[in-house]
């Protein structure tokens, strides 16, 4: 067994133990996977203190809800990567919307006409446009277009992080970049 896959195997034999409560077992899937989550998050955070804060919430929901991990869709690390994702993902949107927030009390302060109705409609169904698409991508497409476009990481980086071929990963993300243009177009 290539050390990869022995290395997947332990650490979803430790999420397994976690599930069922054993608190030594999830030491070492902290041990195992909080570098990565921590990696992961300051990648798409670009702020160490957020990024620290979001892993604490993401190892600690791991704890919580180990026993929603199936092994049959992937591996643990990348579970936990998808958790840690999401995550990051929503303290981003939290951080703009108030960014957008702030910036939108000092145009109004400026006296500057602003037609905010008009800007958030438009801001909406265009994230709205390409969630859809990207919802309509097999997991095996989306995935590795997630990791690489809202978490800046390169092909090779999604495939260490997936446990899966460079090449492999190289021509889901081509083939799901052609399938999510073609969705994208037929909304224009």
């Amino acid at each position: 067994m290539p050390q990869g896959h022995a290395e997947d195997a332990a650490v979803e034999e430790l999420l397994t133990r976690s599930a069922d409560g054993d608190h030594e077992a999830f030491a070492g899937v902290y041990d195992a996977l909080a570098g990565s989550v921590m990696a992961l998050t300051c990648r798409i955070l670009r702020n160490t203190a957020l990024a620290e804060e979001v892993t604490q919430d993401v190892m600690i929901e791991v704890w919580r809800t180990a026993d929603r991990y199936r092994p049959e869709r992937g591996t643990a690390k990348a579970w936990v990567l998808t958790l840690a994702h999401r995550r990051a993902v929503d303290r981003v949107r939290n951080v703009q919307a108030s960014a957008e927030r702030e910036q939108h009390a000092a145009m109004l302060s400026s006296g500057r006409p602003v037609d905010e109705v008009i800007e958030a409609v438009e801001g909406r169904e265009e994230r709205r446009r390409v969630y859809r698409c990207l919802a309509r991508l097999g997991s095996v497409h989306r995935v590795p277009l997630v990791l690489a476009f809202y978490e800046g990481m390169t092909y090779l980086e999604v495939a260490r992080s997936l446990s899966t071929p460079p090449g492999t990963v190289k021509s889901r993300m081509r083939a799901g970049l052609r399938r999510l243009r073609a969705c994208l177009e037929e909304g224009s």
